[in-house]
C-alpha cells in the first residue's frame, strides 16, 4: 500500500481490459526522495487500443449517470477504495506532492462533492432554448438539441492539487468517455478516482487511466475527440490555437483595492487568496494592485504571511508546500533571477527552509513594486509568493488587470464593476470579501466546461 511499506507499491495502469503493469515504470517519490511507488507507463499501441475501445463504448443512460458519480464521489472522499483507507490516500498525496495534508483533506473532499453534484452542475452551460435530447416533445415542433462535440475526452492532467479532477467529472456527467493521463509527480488521485468509479458500476470502457510518457501524452491528445491540458505558458501556447483542445494555463489571478478602501478589515481575505491550497493554485492571488500607496498593504500581507509556520506536509497544522530540498533552491533561483527591481518585504534572502531530511519548505515572498505595469506581476510560483502594485484609473487603466482567472475587487464603484464584468479576459469576479480561491459546484472556471463539450443542433421530429 503506499506510503506503508519499505517496498514502493506497484501502481497500475487501468485499461478497458482491466489493471495492466508495463515493463516501463517510473518510481514515484515523495519530497525526501524516498521511492513510493512504480508507475506503469503505457506504449502507445496499447494507448491508442484503448482509446478505440472507449470511441466504440455506449454511456450509461443519464440517471444512471447521476447515480454512479455520487457514489464514486462519496467513495473517493470517505470510502475504502482498492483497499485504500482516505486517510492513508490522503497522507501519501501529501508526502508525495508536498501540499500539506489539511489541504489535501479539503480538496479530496470538493472532489466528492463535485462528483455527487456533477450532473446537475453541467446542466448550468446548456443553453436554455436547447432539450437534453431528440426525445423531448420540444423536438416534435422543432428545437435545439445539446449534443457532445465527440465520445472521447483526454485529460492532461497536473500534480498541483488533487482538485483538478473535478474538471473532468463534468464530461462523464454528459455520456463522454474519458482517458486520463496522470502526473507521474503525483498519480494517487488520478488512479483512486478512476478505481472508485469502476468500483461503484462505471465498466472499464467508459474511463481509463494512462500513465505515459510526454511524447505518448501528445499523441493522445491528438487521437482524443476533444482534450483538456493543465500546465504552465508552454501548454497555453501549444494549445491555444486549437478548438479542440481545452487549455488551462497560469491562473494570474489577482486583487485589487480601490482609492478609499481600508485594507486592514479585509486582510483575512487577501492572505487567504494568497495562501490558501498552500499557495498552489491557479487561483491564488499573485498580484495585488492598489489606489493609493501600496506601501502599507504589502507590509501588512508580509507580516500575516511572515507567521506561517514550517512543517512537514503531514503534520495537520501545516500550510506552506514542501519539496525536495534540490528543487527548493531551483524555485528560488528562479525567483531571483525575475525579481529584478522589485523591493522583497518577506523572503528576501531565501524562500527556502530546509526540514533536515532531504527536504524544504517553501516560505512565502512578498515584493513591492512602483509601477502598475512591471512585468513581475505576471509571475505564478505555484507557493505563496505576491507581488503588490500600484494602480491608477489613467490611461490603459484596465491593462494591469487583463489576463486574470479569478479578480478580487474591493469598492463600491459600479461603473468600475460594470468594466471588470465585460472585461472578456477576466475569467471571475468576486466583489467584496470573497478570497480568488472561493468557488461552488456549478460555477464556472474559465468558463463552464460544458461550452466547449456540447454544441447545440437543430431537431425536428415527426
Amino acid at each position: 500500500m503506499p506510503g506503508t511499506s519499505s517496498a514502493p507499491a506497484q501502481l497500475h495502469a487501468l485499461g478497458t481490459g482491466g489493471p495492466y503493469q508495463s515493463r516501463t515504470r517510473e518510481v514515484v517519490r515523495d519530497i525526501r526522495a524516498e521511492p513510493v511507488a512504480e508507475l506503469s507507463l503505457v506504449p502507445w499501441l496499447f494507448a491508442e487500443r484503448n482509446l478505440r475501445a472507449l470511441r466504440k463504448a455506449t454511456p450509461p443512460d443519464p440517471e444512471r449517470r447521476k447515480r454512479l458519480l455520487t457514489r464514486a464521489g462519496w467513495l473517493f472522499a470517505s470510502g475504502s477504495v482498492d483497499g485504500v483507507s482516505p486517510e492513508t490516500y490522503r497522507r501519501t498525496v501529501a508526502e508525495v506532492s508536498g501540499i500539506p495534508v489539511a489541504t489535501v483533506r479539503r480538496s479530496a473532499q470538493q472532489v466528492g462533492d463535485y462528483a455527487a453534484t456533477a450532473y446537475e452542475s453541467v446542466s448550468q452551460a446548456r443553453p436554455i432554448g436547447a432539450a437534453d435530447s431528440w426525445r423531448d416533445q420540444r423536438a416534435k415542433r422543432g428545437s435545439g438539441v445539446w449534443t457532445r462535440r465527440g465520445e472521447v475526452l483526454m485529460v492532461h492532467a497536473p500534480a498541483n492539487s488533487p482538485a483538478v479532477h473535478t474538471a473532468w467529472l463534468d464530461a462523464l456527467a454528459l455520456g463522454y468517455r474519458v482517458a486520463v493521463r496522470p502526473s507521474q509527480r503525483e498519480p494517487f488521485t488520478a488512479h483512486r478516482l478512476v478505481s472508485a468509479l469502476r468500483q461503484v458500476g462505471y465498466d472499464n470502457d467508459q474511463v481509463v487511466l494512462l500513465p505515459t510518457d510526454h511524447p505518448t501524452a501528445d499523441r493522445l491528445v491528438a487521437e482524443a475527440d476533444v482534450a483538456i491540458a493543465f500546465g504552465g505558458d508552454e501548454v497555453a501556447r501549444k494549445y491555444g490555437s486549437s478548438t479542440l483542445v481545452m487549455p488551462f494555463g497560469p491562473g494570474r489571478s489577482k486583487i485589487l483595492l480601490t482609492s478609499g478602501v481600508d485594507a486592514g478589515p479585509h486582510l483575512d481575505t487577501i492572505t487567504e487568496s494568497v495562501a490558501a491550497h498552500a499557495g498552489t493554485g491557479c487561483v491564488n492571488a499573485t498580484a495585488v494592485f492598489v489606489e493609493g500607496d501600496p506601501e502599507p498593504v504589502a507590509k501588512a500581507i508580509a507580516e500575516r504571511l511572515g507567521g506561517l509556520p514550517s512543517l512537514p506536509p503531514g503534520d495537520e497544522r501545516a500550510r506552506l508546500p514542501v519539496r525536495q530540498s534540490a528543487a527548493a533552491y531551483e524555485l528560488d533561483g528562479y525567483l531571483r533571477a525575475r525579481a529584478g527591481d522589485a523591493r522583497p518585504l518577506l523572503g528576501a534572502d531565501t524562500i527556502v527552509d530546509e526540514l533536515g531530511d532531504g527536504s524544504a519548505v517553501l516560505r512565502p515572498a512578498v515584493f513591492l513594486l512602483d509601477r502598475p505595469d512591471a512585468p513581475q506581476a505576471g509571475i505564478e510560483m505555484g507557493f505563496p509568493c505576491v507581488w503588490v502594485l500600484p494602480w491608477r484609473r489613467d490611461g490603459d487603466w484596465m491593462a494591469p488587470l487583463r489576463d486574470t482567472l479569478s479578480l478580487t475587487v474591493f469598492t463600491e464603484d459600479a461603473a468600475l464593476i460594470e468594466a471588470l464584468v465585460t472585461e472578456p479576459t477576466i475569467d471571475k469576479i468576486h466583489v467584496g470579501d470573497h478570497p480568488t480561491t472561493w468557488t461552488r459546484p456549478g460555477l464556472p472556471h474559465e468558463g463552464y466546461l460544458g461550452e466547449f463539450l456540447m454544441r447545440t443542433k437543430a431537431v425536428i421530429v415527426g
